[in-house]
């Protein structure tokens, strides 16, 4: 699947494909590198290197890393909520349980398997340990639009509400799992688990 991030956040939006496909060299040289070196040492001439581009090609979308890892946040959030999307069309009759499994399941399946994704996430990581409230919002706001129409409820600010609260708890504690097991404490997440129904079933029941 070739996505690239909202032009919002590049400093030029591609236009031909190829540019598009060169942009995504791009992010998933990041990515690897990310996991790979880490933050700190990571470099857009190194990245330029890995994925095969000019430096100025590097330069024609991003600025800086920072722009370049933030890029790559926006990425996982497209990403993120386009695997949401396919399994909720699997989903039948399963009201807001199915689709809570669905969110906290492919968030999982993300932190396991998208590379640079336990660094960057969907923005709240870089510099490490960095937790700003943004991504957060930006998620919640993100599942909200997605989720109203499946759920049969209004996306007003109620609904909001109780998704970023969802959203920060879900985010604290797979953070929490992660850092007890390198591939996620299954009793932790377990606990995320029921503590998130039991919030959700109190508002959405």
């Amino acid at each position: 699947m070739t996505s690239v991030p909202d032009a919002t956040s590049l400093r030029r939006a591609p236009v031909q494909r190829r540019s598009a496909e060169r942009l995504t060299r791009i992010l998933d040289a990041c990515a690897d590198l990310l996991d790979e070196v880490g933050y700190d040492d990571l470099s857009t001439r190194a990245v330029a290197q890995r994925a095969g581009v000019p430096i100025g090609s590097v330069y024609r979308f991003f600025g800086n890393k920072r722009q370049m890892a933030d890029a790559l946040a926006q990425r996982n959030l497209e990403r993120f909520t386009a695997r949401v999307t396919e399994r909720l069309k699997e989903a039948t009759g399963g009201g807001w349980r199915a689709a809570m499994d669905a969110v906290l399941d492919e968030y999982l399946a993300m932190k396991r398997t998208a590379p640079g994704f336990s660094l960057v996430d969907f923005g709240n990581q870089i510099p490490v340990g960095a937790r700003h409230a943004e991504p957060n919002h930006r998620v919640a706001d993100r599942l909200t639009d997605l989720l109203s129409g499946y759920i049969d409820r209004e996306p007003d600010e109620d609904l909001r509400r109780t998704f970023l609260i969802a959203v920060e708890t879900a985010d604290t504690l797979v953070h929490l799992a992660f850092r007890v097991a390198p591939e996620g404490d299954e009793r932790v997440i377990a606990e995320a688990r029921e503590m998130l129904r039991a919030y959700l079933a109190r508002v959405l029941d």
